[in-house]
């Protein structure tokens, strides 16, 4: 049997027994890069129907926000900027006020706009987090550095500094603590540190949102994980007002739109909703972890997907893939990340497929 790692309630990381090592160099900005959700292109390479797919290849929460009929006027109508919408994302989110939160059209959004408005220098990026990070930062001039993630003193070379936290795809958590300092080393070299926290409405008592009226911190948040809403492609940048009125007249006006800014406020007020969903999500993640390491894999999870760099993870991404489950398949290192099935029928064929998979991989080994 394999190491079985971290129990999926307790996402607070732990130091590995390489934490030493020298770290792997960031994705380059002239690399492709693949993100979950692409299954049409699974359905073309492995000739199976793109219906008869299970696809649990995001993190994205399979039993999304059920939104209320859009009024008519948020499709006739130009967005609104003056609809609440900030204030609900502060209150939501846990920041100081209105003045502290900037929608815009998805997170990505900000990611490729917020390199520009950095001084350039030094950006620490941990070598497998969300891949858009390293090339936005490069492309705008910065020089990409891999981050040790382990570290509590911040290379000298390190301006900026990006976190995901829940990291994706590893599903590690750093502390508030360990964070606010490492803010406090990087505001003395005048820097930044960038908290993506698009997998923190499950633990929203570890965010750092009300901290972000400190200059240099800057927190990104996105409705499309937790809610099951990334097809509204709404997100906010929660900062100083100096900092998201520069990014406000980089983006300009009507970011989001109408019906996506419907959807989100609903959401966002559906206070029964959001703890029902935490505690469905929790038992769904703890349920998947089960499962893998069941078969031996050593895993990681946080409420929304889970993790696996188990040595057979290539191995496993291919033969589930062969019998129509798609997962992510990070490269390097060999790792798999799996979302959560959306029904019974769904969790049933998973855990069939994964006996096979796991038992054609044996056979191949023993061969």
């Amino acid at each position: 049997m394999s190491e079985r790692m971290v129990e999926p309630r307790s996402h607070q990381i732990t130091q590995p027994a390489n934490a030493g090592a020298a770290p792997t160099a960031c994705a380059s900005s002239s690399a492709t890069i693949v993100h979950g959700g692409n299954l049409h292109e699974a359905a073309e390479r492995y000739r199976i129907p793109y219906e008869q797919w299970l696809d649990l290849s995001t993190g994205i929460n399979p039993h999304g926000y059920p939104v209320p009929p859009v009024p008519a006027d948020a499709w006739r109508r130009l967005p609104d900027e003056g609809d609440g919408l900030a204030d609900c994302a502060a209150r939501y989110y846990g920041a100081p006020d209105a003045a502290h939160v900037l929608p815009v059209a998805g997170s990505q959004a900000a990611i490729r706009a917020l390199p520009a408005l950095l001084p350039r220098a030094g950006v620490g990026v941990a070598p497998l987090t969300y891949s858009e990070y390293a090339p936005a930062f490069e492309r705008a001039g910065h020089r990409v550095i891999p981050l040790d993630v382990w570290c509590d003193v911040l290379p000298d070379a390190l301006t900026h500094v990006i976190v995901a936290n829940p990291n994706n795809p590893t599903a590690d958590h750093l502390g508030a603590a360990k964070l606010l300092d490492w803010h406090a080393q990087l505001r003395v070299r005048g820097g930044t540190l960038l908290v993506d926290e698009a997998f923190a409405d499950t633990m929203p008592a570890a965010s750092l949102a009300a901290c972000v009226g400190r200059d240099g911190l800057i927190v990104l948040r996105s409705p499309g994980k937790f809610f099951g809403l990334a097809g509204v492609r709404a997100g906010f940048v929660l900062g100083s007002p100096t900092v998201l009125d520069s990014l406000r007249r980089m983006l300009g006006a009507w970011t989001v739109s109408g019906p996506a800014r419907h959807a989100v406020k609903a959401a966002f007020l559906d206070h029964a909703w959001q703890q029902q969903m935490r505690t469905r999500l929790e038992a769904d993640s703890a349920r998947l972890v089960d499962l893998l390491q069941g078969h031996g894999m050593r895993t990681r999870g946080t409420p929304l997907f889970a993790w696996t760099d188990d040595p057979r993870a290539a191995a496993l991404h291919e033969a589930l893939a062969t019998r129509g489950v798609w997962t992510r398949l990070f490269a390097a290192p060999g790792s798999v990340r799996f979302g959560l099935p959306a029904s019974e029928e769904e969790w049933a064929r998973l855990a069939y497929s994964m006996r096979a998979a796991v038992e054609t991989i044996d056979r191949r080994e023993r061969a």
